[in-house]
């Protein structure tokens, strides 16, 4: 088997290299950060990302380590209900659970995995070369490294993407985001739920992700904030208790800010011996919390296909063919729904709310179904 090199120890790149590890390739990674931090917000394990982590023998630390979610609901500012959507049906037909979890633990979880597979940190691509089939990876740090084959899971600015493709654009959905962790006691029946909060130009999400930590989220559009230190109780002022106390129950020093852009749909995830994985080949937006979950689909379909086919050619088409449509769909509805829900004008508001009130649950598992089931 020929030796892959990984660009990007996130959580798609070390998902990518566990499976790949699991099926019998040697593996390396480079990673331009110079160490792992600790900080970071929460991220939702929707039932397919579970899947993926059940088939890698990695669910049940998952689960141990994560707060159960049942439900995920669309809710007024009042906490009045608009969708609850329950996950039982899932549970029972895909025999995985939900979950919510810190970033870092979730990090911390994979990193141990990997053995003694090398991670070589503060690697910051600089560019990237093929000839004679073999791929030359030049560093900022001036050091330079001959691969077989490279997966690029270094992200939405992907230096391993731009090298291969330079025709690609990212998308500014023109919304900004404020994630933290909060310290508040909330009602109990919150417990677990995943819950977002739809207003007038605004969104504010929220679940716990342990018994007493919660991941928040607020998004706002751009052309309403002056800076990243906006009062967030005063833009959320007309939303109920509980979201104001999971602000004020925030330090504000770890408070993260970000701007939300995606990249547009392209038409090729790989040349040559290079490949795409993650948000290098498919970032959405946050709007389906997908993000890295549909990373976590890549790295094992991408794991499969290398593992069952004869070249490396066939694996990547192979692997395109499985994982594009879907994870394409992923960006396109995501996009569709952020400009819905951030709206700002009140009629639309005010019908976006009833359509959601009244669509049928049906319509809703068939919808979840299509992003939960897996095709490989």
């Amino acid at each position: 088997m020929k030796k892959i090199t990984i660009i990007g120890a996130g959580i798609g790149g070390l998902t990518t290299a566990i499976s790949l590890i699991q099926k019998g390739f040697e593996v390396e990674i480079f990673e331009h950060s110079p160490e792992f931090k600790k900080a970071g917000s929460g991220i939702n394990l929707a039932i397919n990302a579970m899947q993926v982590y059940k088939r890698l023998g990695i669910y049940d630390e998952i689960i141990a380590n994560a707060n159960y979610t049942n439900s995920m609901n669309a809710r007024t500012m009042k906490l009045s209900f608009l969708m609850k959507a329950n996950f039982k049906h899932f549970e029972d037909k895909y025999g995985v659970k939900s979950v919510a979890i810190h970033r870092a633990t979730l990090h911390e979880i994979l990193l141990n995995q990997i053995g003694k597979t090398p991670i070589h940190l503060n690697k910051k691509l600089k560019q990237l070369e093929q000839h004679n089939g073999l791929v030359t990876l030049n560093f900022e740090d001036g050091t330079i490294h001959q691969a077989e084959i490279v997966i690029g899971a270094d992200g939405i600015h992907s230096k391993v993407r731009k090298s291969i493709f330079s025709n690609t654009e990212l998308r500014d959905a023109k919304q900004v985001c404020w994630r933290g962790i909060s310290n508040a006691k909330i009602d109990k029946k919150h417990g677990h739920e995943l819950n977002e909060i739809w207003g007038k130009g605004n969104r504010f999400g929220f679940v716990h992700i342990t018994p007493n930590k919660v991941y928040w989220f607020a998004i706002i559009n751009k052309n309403k904030f002056k800076t990243k230190d906006a009062d967030l109780l005063d833009i959320f002022s007309d939303y109920h208790q509980t979201v104001k106390d999971i602000i004020t129950e925030t330090p504000q020093e770890d408070i993260l800010f970000n701007e939300i852009w995606d990249l547009k749909p392209i038409d090729n995830w790989y040349r040559d011996n290079v490949c795409l994985v993650g948000d290098s080949a498919h970032a959405t937006t946050p709007n389906m919390g997908q993000g890295a979950v549909q990373a976590i689909e890549s790295a094992m379909a991408i794991s499969i296909c290398l593992k069952e086919e004869s070249t490396t050619q066939k694996a990547f088409s192979r692997y395109e063919q499985i994982r594009k449509e879907k994870a394409q769909d992923v960006i396109r509805t995501s996009w569709f729904i952020g400009k819905l829900a951030q709206s700002d004008n009140l009629i639309v508001c005010l019908i976006r709310n009833f359509i959601t009130k009244i669509t049928p649950e049906s319509v809703t598992i068939k919808q979840s179904d299509k992003i939960f089931k897996l095709n490989y």
